[in-house]
C-alpha cells in the first residue's frame, strides 16, 4: 500500500512538470494540460487566469467560462480565482476505450470583448485493470505427429489499460513439451502462441493441463490466468490452409443487415471428418462478434446490424478453419468502413444577446459550435442566413462562428427578428442543420414626440363659460415604453404681454386645451401660443406645434350712436328749409357696433316722428331725407326718434332723437333754445327782455344789408346772386372721428349752406355736400375756400 501511494505521489509530480511544461507555453495554440485518471473532483487542473495572462477579476468581469465538446461539462472555472478544476472523477477507459491519447478538448470563452483560447486536457492512463481471459479454459487438440517447433496459436487476454499498462506477456507453467511466444498484431496487441518443443506421446500422456498467466507492464505489475488443456490425437497431418493469409475488405457505412461482407476459404488435404472444415471467428472483440457472423459451412461473413463509420471506422478479426481431426487454421479479415454522409451537422448556440439595443455599432448577437461527426468532405460545413437581415455570420476559431450585425438596428422599423441560421456539410448528398433564434431590439429614445399638424386653428366663441374645453392638439412618438409618454405643457408665449397662463391651461396627459375665463371679441380678437411635447426617455426629446386661437364674435354690443351725440346738456337741432325738395338731405345717423360681422351690420328705421311721412330714414345708411315738399301748415318744430338695429341673433339696437326746425330762410340764426323751467323764466325776466331786444336790433340790421345787397345785384343786370360758400378750417369734432374694422359706414358729411340778400322770399340753398374721409390724428386736412361775399355767411353741419 505504501509503495502504491509513493507511485501515485511520484505521477502527481510528473504531472505537474507537465503542468509547470504547459504554463510554459501559454502563447502556443492549443493549451494543452493533463491529469492522472480516477483523479476525484474539484482536482485543480491550472490556474486559467495566470495562463492567459489575465488578472482574476477580469475573468468575471469578461464573463469568461469553460466550453466542452458535446455540452458535457467536466471541468469547472471559478471565475473569481481563476482556478480550472475537476467537476467528476474521470475514467479513461469509459472516456475513450482504446484511444491513444485520451485528449478531452474543450474551449475558453470570454465575451466581452468576445475572445477565443482552446484547450486539450490529456487523461493520464493509470493501471487500473488487470488482464482478463474470455475463457476460464482453452482446450487444444494436437496430433501426436505435431513436429517440434509448432505454434498453436492461443486466445489473449483482454486488458482495458493502454500503453505500457496494457498485456506485455505470456508466461506457461513449467512443462517439457510447451513453452509460450508472445506474439504481436498489427494494431499493437499482444498474443499468446504455444510452441512444441518436444513431441507428444499420446499413449505416454493423452493430456496436459497448463496454466496461461497474462502479464501487464504496469508498476506494480497486474496479471490474469487462464487453464490450457492439451489433448494429444492420433495423427490427423493436414491442417487446413487459408488461400489468403489476408483479407482486406471495405463496405460502406450504409450497407444493409446481411450484406455479405467477404467469403473466405480453407482446404484441408485431408479425407473424411479430418478433411470435413468449418469455420468461426477467432476470438473477435465484443464490437466485432456485434456485427459479422460467419457461415460455419461455406465461409461467407455477413453484416448481422448496420455498422457506423463514427463508432468503428475498422476492426481486424482472425477466422480460423478448423478440419474434423481437429487441426486449424487462420486468416485474418482487415474490415475498413467506407463513410457515407449519413450525419447532419450539430449545432450548438453558446452565448445569446437578446434583445440588443438599437442605434449600437456592431455587437455579437450570438455565438454557435458546430461539429460533423463524418470525415473529409462529408465533415465539413458551410453556413449561411437569410439575405435580407442585418446581420452577418463570421466563423472564428475552429468549428465556432459569431453572429454579429451588419449595422445599427431601428426598433422603430423592426422590433424583433427571426434568424433561421443553416449549416450545411459538403457530401453528397448535402446534409443540413436549420438552427432558429429569435432577436430583439431593446429601444432608445430617439424620436421627439411629433405633432399630428404643424399649426392648430382653434375657434371659440366669445363669452365662454371658464374651463370649456376648447379642443385638443396630439403628438405621437414612435419609440416605445417610457421613451413614447407625451407630456404636453404650455411654452412661454413670444409676446411678454399676452397673459397666457391666465387664458389657457393644457392637459398634460392628453394634450385638452381648456380657457381659464371668459373671452372677449372685443378686447382680444385671436392670440397665437406654442405647445410642447416632451417624451419622458433620458434624456427627453421634444417639439412644439403652434396653436392659434380666433374668438368667434357673439352680437354682445348694442350699436354706438356717433352722431347725433346723445350725452350733450342741450339737444342738437337740425335746420330744414321750407323750400326743400322730397329728398332732401336733412341729416345722417351715425353709428357703429363693437361687433363684427353681420353682428356690426347696421340698419336704420324710423321708429316715432312728430308728423308721421314727412321725413324717412334710409334703412341702410341712415340718411334722414325729407319725403315730401314742405309746406307752410307743417309745424316748426320737428321730433323724430330713429332706431338703430344690428343684424346679430337676436339683434340689438339702440334709439336717437332728432330735432329739426323748420326754417323759411337763413336771415336770422337760428339756435336751439333750452326748454327753460318756467320758474327760471319767470326769475330772470329782465334778461329775456335784454336778449329780444338784441336780437331785434341784429335782425334788422342784417336786413337792411341784405336788402342793400339785393338792390344792387338787381341794378346789375339782374343777375342772379351766386354766392360763395366758406368752410372753416380745422379738425372735425372727436365724436366723428372714423372707428376701423366696423364695416359701417363713418365718412363726415359737409354741407355748405348761403343765404342770399335781397330775395324776398330768402331763398335758403343747400349746396353739394362734400364727403371726405377724416385724416389721421396729428394731421390737419385743407379745404379749399370759395369767394365770400360781404352778405353771405357759411354754416357747417
Amino acid at each position: 500500500m505504501e509503495d502504491s501511494r509513493k507511485l501515485l505521489c511520484r505521477q502527481r509530480q510528473v504531472i505537474l512538470s507537465f503542468l509547470l511544461l504547459g504554463l510554459s507555453l501559454v502563447g502556443a495554440e492549443p493549451r494543452r494540460y493533463s491529469v492522472v485518471e480516477e483523479t476525484v473532483g474539484s482536482f485543480f487542473v491550472t490556474n486559467l487566469a495566470t495562463d492567459l495572462g489575465l488578472g482574476q477579476k477580469e475573468l468575471s468581469r469578461r464573463g469568461a467560462r469553460v466550453i466542452s465538446t458535446g455540452n458535457k461539462l467536466r471541468l469547472h472555472l471559478d471565475v473569481e480565482t481563476g482556478d480550472l478544476m475537476l467537476n467528476e472523477k474521470l475514467d479513461r477507459e469509459a472516456l475513450c476505450s482504446d484511444t491513444e491519447p485520451c485528449v478531452l478538448r474543450f474551449q475558453a470563452l470570454l465575451e466581452n470583448p468576445l475572445e477565443f483560447f482552446q484547450a486539450e486536457l490529456q487523461v493520464i492512463d493509470i493501471n487500473d485493470h488487470a488482464p482478463v481471459f474470455t475463457d476460464k479454459e482453452i482446450l487444444l487438440k494436437i496430433s501426436e505427429s505435431s513436429p517440434p517447433g509448432t505454434t498453436f496459436p492461443l486466445k489473449n487476454a483482454q486488458d482495458m489499460d493502454i500503453g505500457s499498462n496494457n498485456v506485455q506477456k505470456y508466461e506457461i507453467s513449467p512443462n517439457s513439451h510447451f513453452r509460450v511466444l508472445t506474439s504481436n498484431r498489427s494494431d499493437g496487441r499482444k498474443y499468446p502462441e504455444l510452441l512444441l518443443d518436444k513431441e507428444l506421446d499420446r499413449e505416454e500422456e493423452p493430456e496436459l493441463r497448463l496454466t496461461l498467466t497474462a502479464l501487464d507492464g504496469g508498476s506494480p505489475s497486474r496479471s490474469g490466468t487462464t487453464q490450457v488443456r492439451v489433448e494429444v490425437v492420433d495423427i490427423n497431418d493436414n491442417a487446413p490452409e487459408f488461400e489468403q493469409t489476408l483479407y482486406k475488405v471495405q463496405i460502406p457505412e450504409d450497407s444493409p443487415i446481411g450484406a455479405l461482407v467477404v467469403t473466405v476459404s480453407a482446404r484441408d488435404l485431408d479425407s473424411g471428418v479430418n478433411g470435413k472444415i468449418s469455420y468461426t471467428l477467432f476470438q473477435p472483440s465484443e464490437d466485432t462478434s456485434k456485427i459479422l457472423e460467419v457461415n460455419p459451412t461455406t465461409g461467407e461473413i455477413r453484416l448481422t446490424t448496420q455498422v457506423d463509420y463514427e463508432t468503428i471506422p475498422s476492426c481486424e478479426v482472425d477466422i480460423e478453419a478448423t478440419d474434423g481431426g481437429g487441426l486449424s487454421g487462420k486468416c485474418t479479415l482487415l474490415l475498413q468502413v467506407v463513410d457515407v454522409n449519413d450525419n447532419a451537422p450539430e449545432v450548438a448556440v453558446s452565448a445569446l444577446t437578446s434583445p440588443i439595443p438599437e442605434n449600437s455599432p456592431e455587437i455579437v448577437v450570438a455565438v454557435f459550435s458546430v461539429s460533423d461527426p463524418d470525415s473529409g468532405d462529408n465533415g465539413k460545413t458551410v453556413s449561411s442566413i437569410q439575405d435580407d437581415l442585418p446581420f452577418l455570420l463570421k466563423p472564428s476559431v475552429k468549428n465556432f462562428y459569431t453572429l454579429v450585425t451588419k449595422r445599427a438596428l431601428d426598433r422603430e422599423a423592426r422590433a424583433e427578428y427571426n434568424i433561421t441560421i443553416t449549416f450545411t456539410d459538403l457530401g453528397i448528398p448535402r446534409l443540413k442543420t436549420q438552427c432558429n433564434i429569435t432577436v430583439l431590439v431593446s429601444d432608445v429614445n430617439d424620436n421627439a414626440p411629433t405633432f399630428s399638424q404643424t399649426s392648430y386653428t382653434l375657434f371659440v366663441r366669445e363669452n365662454n363659460s371658464p374651463a370649456l374645453h376648447m379642443g385638443s392638439v396630439s403628438a405621437t412618438d414612435r419609440d416605445s415604453g417610457t421613451n413614447a409618454q407625451v407630456t404636453y405643457s404650455l411654452l412661454p408665449p413670444q409676446d411678454p404681454h399676452l397673459p397666457l397662463s391666465s387664458l389657457i391651461s393644457i392637459n398634460a396627459d392628453n394634450g385638452q386645451l381648456f380657457a381659464l375665463r371668459s373671452l372677449d371679441y372685443e378686447a382680444l380678437r385671436a392670440f397665437e401660443f406654442r405647445v410642447g411635447a416632451t417624451d419622458a426617455g433620458s434624456p427627453a426629446l421634444s417639439s412644439e406645434a403652434l396653436v392659434r386661437v380666433v374668438v368667434v364674435d357673439d352680437n354682445d354690443n348694442s350699436p354706438f350712436v356717433l352722431y347725433p351725440l346723445q350725452n350733450g346738456s342741450a339737444p342738437c337741432t337740425e335746420l330744414v328749409p321750407r323750400a326743400a325738395e322730397a329728398g332732401y338731405l336733412v341729416t345722417k345717423v351715425v353709428a357703429v357696433d363693437g361687433d363684427s360681422g353681420q353682428n356690426a351690420w347696421l340698419s336704420y328705421q324710423l321708429l316715432k316722428a312728430t308728423e308721421p311721412g314727412l321725413f324717412s330714414v334710409w334703412a341702410h345708411n341712415g340718411e334722414v331725407r325729407t319725403a315730401r315738399l314742405l309746406s307752410e301748415r307743417d309745424a316748426a318744430k320737428h321730433r323724430l326718434v330713429v332706431l338703430v338695429k344690428d343684424n346679430g341673433e337676436p339683434p340689438m339696437s339702440s334709439t336717437v332723437t332728432l330735432h329739426l326746425l323748420l326754417v323759411d330762410g337763413f336771415s336770422q340764426p337760428y339756435l336751439p333754445l333750452p326748454e327753460l323751467a318756467p320758474d327760471e323764466a319767470q326769475a330772470d325776466l329782465l334778461t329775456v327782455y335784454l336778449v329780444i331786444a338784441l336780437a331785434s336790433v341784429s335782425s334788422l340790421f342784417l336786413f337792411s344789408v341784405f336788402l342793400f345787397v339785393a338792390v344792387r345785384l338787381c341794378r346789375r343786370n339782374r343777375a342772379t346772386f351766386v354766392g360763395g360758400c366758406s368752410v372753416p378750417e380745422g379738425h372735425f369734432p372727436g365724436h366723428l372721428v372714423d372707428v376701423s374694422g366696423t364695416r359701417t359706414l363713418s365718412h363726415s358729411y359737409q354741407y355748405e349752406v348761403c343765404l342770399t340778400g335781397g330775395s324776398v322770399t330768402s331763398e335758403f340753398k343747400f349746396l353739394k355736400p362734400i364727403i371726405s374721409d377724416f385724416p389721421p390724428q396729428g394731421t390737419t386736412g385743407e379745404i379749399k375756400e370759395s369767394h365770400t361775399f360781404q352778405n353771405s355767411f357759411g354754416f357747417n353741419y
